[in-house]
């Protein structure tokens, strides 16, 4: 979820143009920048992003993608859904020098302790206390972690952020490309498809979009015949990967729930974090029992 400004610079006379970014208040608090500029690099010499022209001290300079942004409806369309999880097939075979480490439940603990006890603003924090106990939310995302680390899910070479406005559409060329790479790095594959699904929902969180079982089966199924193109994915395998997935859609919304958290102490964009924080933690109590027995 990008909560900084872009600008858009273009050169006429060699029709290129490129994107500015200012980073938001203490972003560093919730992004690794290192890691960051490390996606670009990486991605662009994969072909799987634009290029980083630059870095200063708040901010970079990189490509311009063409196309357009998706809608949410077009999220649930069959033949962009297959693009997309074409494309993010080929993003969990990037490799990395170094070791994979999922970065999942570190950063829930970092992102726990950024929450305030007591929010400056009196109408956020009187919303925050009404609504959050963190002694119990730590608890849960403590006994989450060991659940979902029972699944062994692959660790690979993750986005973690594919709602519709990350997701550029080149009619052109009949393909679907992911921007903003703030997020991305190693994590592992449930969670970054179990976030794709709940990003369905769109910003207003209407999670009756949330993909039905027969529109997942389907997707997985052309995400794990692009991730391994020898073999014809069984029924069984589709039925594994669908369970696990929705089991780190979970964790979905606890990640986003505190990065809301976190985003309503710092923040200067006018958003309603803390409204966003608490849809994302009651559509985890709502679904928690539901797909833990899956």
């Amino acid at each position: 979820m990008n909560a900084c400004p872009v600008v858009k610079c273009t050169n006429r006379r060699l029709s290129r143009s490129v994107l500015v970014r200012v980073y938001g208040n203490r972003s560093e608090l919730i992004i690794d920048r290192r890691q960051e500029i490390r996606n670009f690099v990486v991605l662009s010499g994969l072909g799987l992003g634009p290029e980083l022209y630059g870095k200063f001290t708040n901010g970079l300079v990189y490509g311009f993608l063409s196309g357009k942004a998706i809608s949410v409806p077009d999220m649930s369309d069959p033949d962009k859904s297959k693009l997309i999880a074409e494309n993010l097939a080929k993003w969990h075979g990037v490799q990395l020098a170094g070791e994979r480490i999922p970065t999942l439940f570190t950063t829930l603990r970092k992102w726990l302790d950024e929450v305030p006890e007591v929010y400056e603003n009196p109408l956020v924090n009187a919303t925050f206390q009404a609504n959050f106990n963190m002694t119990k939310i730590r608890k849960e995302i403590q006994s989450l972690q060991k659940r979902l680390e029972e699944l062994d899910s692959p660790i690979v070479f993750c986005h973690c952020d594919l709602l519709y406005a990350n997701l550029i559409y080149n009619e052109e060329r009949n393909t679907i490309s992911f921007i903003d790479v703030e997020y991305a790095g190693y994590n592992y594959q449930g969670f970054d498809i179990g976030n794709h699904f709940n990003e369905f929902a769109g910003f207003d969180c209407d999670f009756n979009l949330y993909p039905n079982k027969d529109f997942q089966m389907i997707w997985l199924r052309n995400y794990l015949s692009a991730a391994h193109p020898d073999h014809d994915p069984t029924r069984e395998e589709i039925e594994k990967l669908y369970s696990v997935v929705n089991k780190f859609a979970l964790a979905s919304h606890c990640y986003w729930g505190l990065w809301a958290l976190v985003q309503a102490r710092l923040s200067e964009i006018d958003f309603d974090y803390m409204g966003y924080a608490i849809k994302r933690f009651d559509e985890y109590n709502n679904r928690k029992e539901e797909f833990l027995s899956l």
